[in-house]
């Protein structure tokens, strides 16, 4: 009897485990002076999921170089778990991501506390029956599990933190156009996958000491498709005012000084490059919002802050999700018809400023026996209210008249090019029949100038130049790239030359800019010679230059490859992008 009772007792605390796994964080029982190691992760995720198995999926989306896992939670009330399902049911998907700089670790443990008080309907009740919620927890999960106290010295809490960058020193949030790193291949599988409307980017800042503690900043807002900018400014303004009823004291913009250390100088407002989450998933015609803490808040302050900011996105998303949905699409729609179209490519701040109350504390600038610089001291026991310019005009900087067909990859450099296209889940076809002079359009760079060092393990280029009309081979095997499909933006952000992360800035296609044959001065003397015989005209020309241009007559080089470039042996491919552009379908 004894013992019936006991296996009783021992078979109610095993099922009373197994029906309520532990779902805190190392973050919450702590105080949320720490955080956890990357196994809390893997374990919360299965955990969540058999905490709720009709509202949670834990899966698998990639495999890091290290050979660790990339854990997301799918978390809905409707029961649809796959992005099929999700379409079917025309659900807006909310991609919300930690830990993309695995230092900045606010995003993890916020987002597993506000997850689990949304599905016990504590907050945003409801919020899951109108909408697919995918969480990473953590995105850079190498760089996570370099773990250390010293990772982030201007950042208070937690004690321990992970690394800025992955395991191959990448930097996630410039890889998002590049897409070297495998986690962001994943990433961009996952993306395509879903096509979430609303994609979330938690970080911590660094910076400046002041009272403000939150920077909440949306794309499309000043950038992307125009109409779309109305639902962008909605999702800001809206969150902004959620999180500052809980106490938060948010800006709209990044909160870096114009000049660095310099409160008087105030800020700027702006639009980021592609590379970066912000300036990315506009050109897709979809909201990005960058969450950025701001560093010297303390841990819980700062997770506390980032959980508002997630309950309040998922509370947008279940109010207007629907109403957003049908403005993306219709984006999507005025995408496909861009061609002709002036569509602007990077953005620039002007420097017209307007004059706003910042909250900060005070502070003295005194030289520095040390760096021999001003160094700023800030007394964080007396607030000061500073009266400080903020440039907020942010106007088009590059703009480039869309294709009227599309762009052109020549075979030799189509099976790169096309890998690129599908991790961005961009359409295009393979050319079948030869064209020996296809109508097309060329660029020609008259200016190429290489980045003296690497970034993000690229040389990068920039060129000067313009496109052209110019008949051109075009073989079979050649890629098109239709710009008329919703991803328009996008397919010109990477293959426009000009457009600060195209494929040819990020150096993909050096080597058309490298010159390779060359002819000895000897010989090219005597072809100089032979030219000036030939051509009083060129003669003439060249005398001119000597006599104009004193930097040419004094540069042996230059003299001489005045005349290489007119002989024969010249190779007309230097310096020629090899892509086209065409105004019409090339199949």
């Amino acid at each position: 009897m004894i013992r019936s009772a006991l296996l009783l007792a021992l078979s109610a605390v095993y099922s009373l485990s197994q029906a309520a796994p532990d779902l805190t964080t190392v973050s919450e029982r702590s105080g949320f002076l720490k955080t956890g190691h990357y196994d809390e992760v893997i374990r919360l995720c299965s955990a969540f999921q058999q905490a709720y198995p009709r509202q949670v999926r834990c899966i698998d989306f990639g495999i890091t170089p290290e050979g660790r896992p990339m854990k997301a939670l799918i978390a809905t009330g409707t029961g649809a778990f796959s992005a099929a399902a999700a379409r079917q049911r025309k659900l807006p998907v909310t991609l919300i991501q930690g830990g993309i700089h695995a230092g900045e670790i606010d995003g993890k443990d916020a987002g597993f506390q506000a997850l689990r008080e949304v599905l016990d309907k504590q907050l945003a009740k409801g919020a899951l029956d109108q909408q697919v919620l995918i969480f990473v927890p953590v995105f850079n999960v190498d760089g996570h599990e370099r773990f250390t106290p010293n990772n982030r010295p201007n950042q208070r809490g937690p004690v321990e933190m992970g690394w800025r960058t992955t395991a191959q020193n990448f930097n996630l949030n410039r890889d998002y156009v590049k897409a070297d790193a495998p986690e962001m291949q994943a990433m961009l599988a996952l993306v395509n996958a879903w096509d979430p409307l609303v994609v979330v980017d938690l970080h911590v800042t660094d910076g400046a000491k002041f009272e403000h503690d939150v920077s909440i900043q949306v794309e499309p807002v000043y950038s992307g498709d125009t109409e779309l900018r109305q639902a962008g400014l909605a999702l800001r303004s809206n969150v902004i005012a959620d999180i500052s009823k809980l106490g938060a004291q948010p800006q709209s913009f990044y909160m870096s000084f114009v000049e660095n250390d310099n409160p008087a100088s105030g800020f700027a407002d702006g639009v980021s490059d592609p590379r970066f989450s912000t300036g990315y998933f506009q050109l897709r015609n979809r909201m990005a919002m960058l969450v950025e803490t701001h560093s010297w808040k303390d841990y819980p302050t700062r997770v506390r802050i980032t959980h508002n900011a997630v309950v309040s996105v998922l509370e947008q998303v279940a109010a207007h999700g629907r109403q957003w949905q049908a403005a993306a699409a219709a984006a999507d729609a005025r995408a496909v018809a861009i061609a002709g179209s002036a569509v602007p490519l990077s953005w620039k701040t002007t420097e017209r400023a307007r004059m706003i109350d910042f909250k900060g504390y005070a502070y003295s600038r005194t030289p520095s026996d040390v760096s021999g610089i001003l160094m700023t001291h800030y007394d964080e026991t007396t607030a000061q209210l500073w009266r400080v310019p903020l440039r907020d005009e942010v106007l088009p900087e590059l703009s480039v008249t869309a294709p009227g067909g599309g762009y052109v990859v020549p075979a030799a450099y189509a099976a790169g090019v096309a890998v690129k296209l599908r991790q961005h889940g961009i359409g295009y076809s393979v050319i079948k029949t030869a064209q020996a002079q296809a109508s097309v359009e060329t660029f020609r760079a008259d200016k190429t100038t290489l980045t003296p060092a690497s970034f993000e393990s690229h040389q990068r280029l920039a060129v000067t130049g313009s496109w052209k009309a110019e008949p051109r081979a075009v073989g079979a095997g050649a890629l098109y790239i239709a710009v008329g499909q919703p991803k328009a933006r996008l397919v010109m952000a990477m293959f426009e030359p000009q457009a600060p992360d195209s494929l040819l800035a990020w150096g993909m296609f050096n080597n058309a800019f490298e010159r390779k044959e060359y002819m000895e001065e000897y010989v090219a003397e005597d072809v100089a010679r032979a030219q000036l015989a030939a051509d009083p005209a060129l003669a003439a020309t060249f005398q001119h230059l000597l006599e104009s241009d004193p930097a040419f007559a004094k540069n042996g080089r230059a003299r001489l490859e005045f005349f290489a470039r007119r002989h024969p042996s010249w190779d007309e491919r230097f310096n020629l992008y090899p892509v086209m552009r065409s105004n019409a379908p090339l199949q």
